[in-house]
């Protein structure tokens, strides 16, 4: 297997993690809205997972760089850029005081975040079918 292939196998499993992250989240939101569990629950629960999923985009667009996917790297990088301006801006944590306030915002996030990972995830599995027929 050749570079190419092994780097987009790698992904297309990292943005299927990122996925189910967010697909989590927009639950959790729901589940709010519907009285299903409580602001601070839903603090506990999702704040643990904003960092690693932060991280986990920025390291895989951070590999397309290096590698020279430039194509690539450039589709990643708005989702990189807003995620390191929220974690350095601190202001990425969810504040059980003014999640009911900011919960169309943080609703609309998601989708949008959810979108993308959607669409990362089709297009790196087409980047990654296309390295291994390549290698024949």
């Amino acid at each position: 297997m050749s570079g190419e292939s092994i780097l987009f196998i790698f992904s297309v499993i990292i943005n299927a993690i990122n996925l189910f992250f967010q697909v989590y989240f927009t639950i959790m939101y729901s589940d709010l809205e519907c009285d299903y569990i409580n602001p601070v629950e839903l603090c506990n629960k999702l704040n643990i997972f904003i960092i690693p999923e932060a991280s986990i985009h920025g390291f895989l667009t951070l590999l397309f760089l290096i590698n020279g996917y430039w194509f690539t790297f450039l589709v990643n990088l708005p989702l990189f850029a807003f995620n390191v301006n929220k974690i350095l801006n601190k202001n990425y944590l969810l504040d059980a005081t003014e999640i009911f306030r900011t919960l169309s915002k943080h609703k609309r996030e998601s989708f949008i975040k959810l979108g993308f990972y959607l669409f990362l995830f089709f297009f790196y599995l087409y980047r990654m079918i296309v390295a291994l027929i390549s290698e024949d």
